[in-house]
């Protein structure tokens, strides 16, 4: 009987060292070397660099601290020599083996980090590519232009880098000196794959394009080529032109102008709602039209040609069913068109043109409502029919509540008394007609 109790104690003893062993050798698994931590955020360094100063950091964590304006070691408070961290592959490698040393406690081998560009790189490349555009070396230009997108996509630092060292205007600068030369030559043709391929790096730099490089691109031979590619390019071609063409008329009247007097501009832009290659080329291209009709010395003459070419019938139709920022932009278009006679008649003419403005109201944003109430004040304004024509039509879809509703939630001082104007026009027709709720037009058939 006391040989059974001593061998249970001895048992239980036993366990309680087993467990205590495995608590130990838990905390082991918690525990990482101080030489291998960040001195910023204490965590395991993933790609280890050395400062001037000899004090080593994980690489996110020291571009953080020098991005935020910083010029010292964090530790050590001295001024930095040079701003271009040494990656320090000797501590890369003893925290590698250490992962491995310890897999069984769950941690994972870092990988081996690719060396980022640095800007000595990036100057090197990009002088390169120069020599190469300056030639004419389309084969050799395609090579650089492939690499430099290789290296941006590797990493958000690769990309800052390039943005900074200029990349943007050396490859704009290529752009043009190609279109220069498929201009003498009379055709694009020719270099219509180096063209494209700059396109395509030049829409990844975006929004980020410096005064230089929007000059390159706003040359005339670079326009004109730019809208050669938006009429007979593929559909990558077609939609990095048209983002191009966006971000140059972008606040920029001088340039809108230059582009409403290329021949076959609209019709290729028309085409592109028209014929949509994906929502982002829509969006885009409607934002172009808009800073063609509401911003160029020649806007009237670019209404009268877009209503021609039945720029309203088919923002009516695409309203129908499109999605916020679709809708808004189409607005802002319709909008500016109507504010030409020929625009007015185009929506007089239309079935879809009040019920679809009515329904817009309050139901998609703000600044639709405003576009909306803008667009329906333009026409009841200048409704010259005895019988009211829009007047009674929007009448009878509900306009009346739903801008009385409009008033009362609050809108903008200029909406306000474009929408207190169609109030009064309304009235004069509501005394004879009975106001009803608004219609669902979905079967409504469209005229084409």
């Amino acid at each position: 009987m006391i040989s059974f109790w001593r061998k249970r104690r001895a048992g239980r003893k036993a366990a309680k060292q087993q467990q205590h062993g495995e608590d130990d050798m838990g905390m082991m698994e918690l525990t990482t070397p101080n030489l291998f931590r960040c001195p910023i955020s204490l965590d395991l360094m993933k790609d280890p660099v050395t400062l001037s100063t000899g004090i080593t950091y994980d690489r996110e964590s020291i571009e953080t601290w020098m991005e935020a304006g910083n010029r010292t070691c964090p530790v050590t408070n001295q001024e930095l020599k040079s701003p271009e961290p040494i990656p320090n592959h000797t501590i890369r490698k003893m925290i590698q083996d250490w992962c491995v040393e310890n897999r069984s406690f769950g941690i994972e081998r870092i990988p081996t980090p690719r060396i980022p560009l640095s800007s000595v790189e990036v100057q090197e490349m990009l002088y390169k590519f120069r020599t190469a555009y300056w030639r004419g070396d389309e084969g050799a230009c395609r090579e650089f232009v492939a690499k430099i997108k290789s290296k941006g996509k590797e990493s958000d630092r690769n990309k800052r880098c390039l943005v900074a060292n200029g990349a943007a205007a050396v490859l704009s600068a290529a752009f043009e000196a190609f279109s220069t030369r498929s201009s003498a030559s009379a055709s694009f043709d020719k270099y219509v794959l180096v063209l494209e391929d700059i396109l395509t790096a030049l829409r990844w730099i975006f929004p980020q394009l410096d005064g230089e490089a929007k000059s390159y691109l706003g040359s005339a031979a670079s326009l004109n080529c730019l809208v050669w590619l938006l009429k007979s390019g593929d559909l990558s071609a077609r939609g990095n032109a048209v983002s191009t063409l966006k971000e140059l008329v972008s606040g920029d009247k001088r340039k809108v102008d230059a582009l409403a007097e290329i021949q076959g501009m609209k019709e290729a832009l028309v085409k592109l709602v028209r014929e949509p290659i994906c929502p982002s080329a829509t969006k885009t291209s409607l934002m172009v039209i808009f800073y063609m009709v509401s911003s160029s010395s020649s806007n009237e003459d670019s209404k009268l040609r877009f209503s021609e070419m039945g720029m309203v019938e088919l923002l009516l139709e695409l309203l129908v069913e499109s999605e916020k920022s679709v809708c808004e932009k189409a607005l802002g278009v319709l909008d500016s068109i109507c504010g030409c006679d020929q625009g007015r008649e185009k929506a007089y003419a239309d079935a879809l043109t009040v019920p679809v403005l009515v329904k817009k109201l309050l139901r998609v944003s703000d600044l639709a409502t405003e576009f909306s109430v803008s667009i329906l004040w333009k026409l009841g304004k200048n409704e010259k029919r005895e019988d009211g024509g829009v007047l009674v039509e929007a009448l009878q879809v509900g306009a009346f509540q739903k801008l009385l509703l409009l008033l009362q939630v609050g809108c903008s001082d200029r909406t306000k008394e474009k929408a207190t104007e169609l109030l009064k026009l309304l009235n004069i027709h509501r005394e004879r007609l009975e106001c009803i709720d608004s219609m669902d037009f979905k079967d409504l058939k469209r005229p084409f």
